[in-house]
């Protein structure tokens, strides 16, 4: 039962959280608070200590203070910070350098790659749907939950719950 939330929850958050940025923006704040209500109880029941709780929690807020930060420059929006502070939270300490440096090669490629598609002409058909207009837009910012939830979900085998129980 354990494994079977642990290969669903959180999946399926990051999954839900990349396509509601590339389609209307915003990663609603619901995302991120299931996230990280649902994070200790999953954990706990994977194994993890008290002290792997709190490691997990420190590592949360650090991220958070930083992607508070980058926001607070407009260098990523709300929704972002939240995202990459729950994700940082269900990955710890041992794995949260690999998932800021996933996150910014893939950002990297996914804000070039937009960029570019945005000087190319589009067909009509596709401009029709307001998602992809919206994206399209040369004033429209770059979702960057889908490489930070990609990022996240790239990076979660090698986390303390997925350890504990998929692994195991």
């Amino acid at each position: 039962m354990i494994e079977a939330a642990v290969l669903v929850f959180f999946p399926v958050l990051m999954v839900f959280a990349a396509f509601s940025d590339a389609a209307t923006m915003t990663i609603s704040n619901r995302v991120s608070i299931a996230l990280a209500l649902g994070f200790a109880p999953i954990a706990l029941l994977a194994g993890a200590t008290s002290v792997d709780l709190v490691m997990h929690f420190l590592c949360g807020a650090a991220v958070f203070a930083l992607a508070f930060a980058m926001f607070a420059f407009r260098i990523i929006g709300g929704g972002d910070a939240k995202l990459a502070a729950a994700t940082a939270l269900w990955l710890g300490w041992d794995t949260v350098g690999n998932y800021g440096l996933t996150t910014a090669v893939l950002g990297g490629f996914l804000s070039i790659g937009l960029l570019a598609a945005r000087k190319c002409p589009m067909p009509e058909a596709l401009l029709r749907r307001e998602w992809i207009a919206r994206l399209y837009h040369p004033q429209t910012g770059i979702p960057y939950g889908m490489a930070l939830a990609t990022a996240g979900l790239l990076v979660y085998p090698e986390s303390l719950v997925w350890l504990k129980t998929v692994a195991a």
